[in-house]
Parts: C-alpha cells; structure tokens; sequence
C-alpha cells in the first residue's frame, strides 16, 4: 500500500513553507483553530485527487499574496522504490501533475493511484445540504476504484454541458437533441449500474460500522433515487422535451440522481441529534474506507479531521476499537485538544507521531 514518507508544501492556503516526515501508522495533529491542522489534510488529500477537499476552485487555495502553491509527497510502495509525486497549480487553471519527473498527460489518470479517504466536520453537508453534495461524494469513490466510471462521468457531463447550451441559447430542434440523447444513454447506464451497485455493497457495511459506533442503538439506511431506474435515458429525456425547452436546461436524468439516509426509517438530516448524524457520517466514510480496501487489496490513507468532536465517549471508544481492529493503514488524526488526542491515541498504539500546528508551520513533538 502507498505509504506517505515526507511531503513538502509551498504556499498552500496558510501554509507558506513547509516540510514534514511521517510515521507509517498514526500521525496527530494538533494546534488552536484557524492555525493549519486542516490544510496539513487538504494538501495529503491534494495529491491523492488532485483538487482540495475543501475549496471549490484553485484559487482557494494558493496562500494570501501567492500567485501559485506546490505540494510535493514521497510515497514509499511494498514493492519498487519509492516514488515522488507533485502538484503544481495557480489560481486560473493552470495544474501540472507529476509522478517523478514525468508529467501527466491526463491528470484524471492519476485518480486511484494513492487512494484516500477523509473525514471532516464539513461531511455535514451530505446530509444536510442538496443531493449535489451527495453525488459528489459518490462520484469521488467511485473515480477512486473504477477509471471507466471516472471515464463515463466526465462524457456525461461534457455532453450535458453541450445540451443545456443548445437549450439556452434556443437552438435545440427535435434531431439534435436526439443525437445528445443517444450519445448520453450509453455514460448514464454505466454511472447508473456503478452507484447501484456501489449502494448495494455499501447498505449492510455502514449498517454494520453504525451498529458498532452507536452500541446498537439506533439502525441506519442507504438507499439510492434515480430518474432513469425504471427507464431509458433517452425516453426519459424525450418525455421532458417541452419542459427542458421551457426550462432552457435538461431537467431529467443522472445528474438528478441521490442516495437516500436514513435512521429508524426517518431522513436523518430530521430525526438526528448532531452526535447521531456525526456517528453516521463517520459510518459512511469508514464503509467508504471498507469498500476501497476490498477494491484495491490493501487500506487507503485515512485522514480524520476533527472526528471526536460532537461524540460522546461511548462513541468515541467504540470508534478507536474500529480503527485499531480492522487493520488500518497510515492514519492521520486532528484535533484542538491535545491531552484528548492523546489520552485515546496511545491508548491503542506505540507506533505514532505528534505534530503541532501554529500560524501555518508545525513542529514535531
């Protein structure tokens, strides 16, 4: 598995300059608010899928009077040397991906190479915000496991652009939208097979790590919602011509899909305390984690930001004895408050490192 030796940052978000070494196991992170602990996790997460976790643009990202950032990891591999990746990228667009000297040519190609997932208190928007988010996050494990999938979105959604522009501008006669149509059906079957099938897996994993978090408490569910499951995309958007035309963009299809959460049958943005929404978010990430180290064989970089917060410590217990059980690989952990992040980290491992972040630097200690 892809190991995270050392990573060099320049520039990112309040990080002017830094360089750090890991341990392979667990890796604690702590400092005040607003001092850095997050964009530490942004940047590891940067290289992994090339975009901040965080920040919907580049922009974002470069440090305050910056006009570009650099974040660079060297990752050692069970087998072959160890290998250097490196992202460089300023605020209009401009990205190079590199992995050792060579640049990629297409940087989707590098999404699953050192596969990752993340926990943070800004999951709280996958269940109380629009399915958009919801879809997103689906999106990003699946890009992780399966290229064609990654492949088949980005068709989708390039198609779709082109469609919504022909609406808009009022020029979408009957057989040019047909020829979108029939161009699109082929993407949304296979964005539709893989979230189907990815829901399938993922229902009885994150009943399973809930039960265990929650002590039982409560039963959780996942289900998924989408416009083409009992019908083709192409009569489905054939059905919504009028409206689309009305509209001025495409009002059906893979792009409306959402995946439905539940706890005791009820939507749980309405019936869950902040502690139990905070428990089912973790269980959705850590079945996330559970589902990739089945795909790839070996676990993924896990990075938990802030996640004993708003937890009891009950949970919290029961969430160190999911972590320090179920084989885990390179973990690292947030956290304001020192002597807590302690007390339960060394409570289950020897095997770490302490970092503290202040105004943007860190110190090990």
């Amino acid at each position: 598995m892809p190991t995270l030796k050392k990573i060099v940052i320049q520039d990112f978000r309040n990080i002017a300059f830094q360089e750090l070494a890991f341990s392979p196991n667990v890796n604690c992170i702590s400092g005040g608010n607003g001092e850095g602990k997050t964009n530490l996790l942004d940047a590891i997460w940067y290289l992994s899928m090339t975009k901040s976790a965080f920040a919907a643009s580049d922009r974002f990202s470069v440090r305050h009077g910056a006009s570009s950032f650099a974040v660079a990891g060297t990752y050692s591999f069970p087998s072959g040397p160890d290998v250097r990746f490196s992202v460089q990228a300023d605020g209009n667009g401009d990205k190079k991906v590199r992995r050792d000297d060579k640049v990629y040519q297409r940087i989707s190609s590098h999404i699953g190479v050192l596969p990752i997932v993340i926990v943070s208190p800004s999951d709280i928007s996958l269940v109380s915000e629009s399915g958009d988010d919801r879809r997103r996050f689906v999106n990003s494990v699946l890009s992780q496991m399966d290229g064609e999938y990654l492949s088949s979105v980005q068709t989708y959604n390039r198609l779709l652009f082109q469609r919504n522009k022909l609406l808009k501008d009022g020029n979408a006669d009957e057989g040019l939208l047909s020829v979108f149509d029939e161009r699109m059906e082929e993407s949304a079957a296979k964005i539709f097979a893989a979230r189907e099938k990815f829901v399938e897996d993922l229902a009885p994993v994150i009943s399973g790590y809930y039960g265990t978090l929650s002590g039982g408490k409560e039963t959780v569910s996942v289900s998924y919602k989408s416009d083409v499951r009992d019908a083709s995309l192409k009569d489905i958007l054939k059905a919504s011509r009028e409206k689309d035309r009305m509209f001025k963009y495409t009002t059906a299809g893979v792009q409306r899909d959402d995946f439905i959460f539940k706890m005791d049958g009820y939507p749980i943005r309405r019936c869950g305390s902040q502690g139990q929404q905070k428990s089912f978010l973790v269980s959705l990430k850590f079945s996330q984690y559970e589902l990739m180290k089945r795909r790839y064989g070996f676990p993924p970089i896990l990075l938990l930001d802030d996640v004993f917060d708003k937890l009891d410590m009950t949970r919290i217990s029961n969430l160190l004895g999911m972590v320090a059980g179920n084989d885990f690989g390179q973990i690292f952990i947030t956290d304001s408050n020192k002597v807590r992040m302690s007390g339960i980290v060394d409570g289950f491992t020897a095997d770490r490192a302490y970092f503290e972040a202040e105004g943007g630097t860190f110190r090990q200690i």
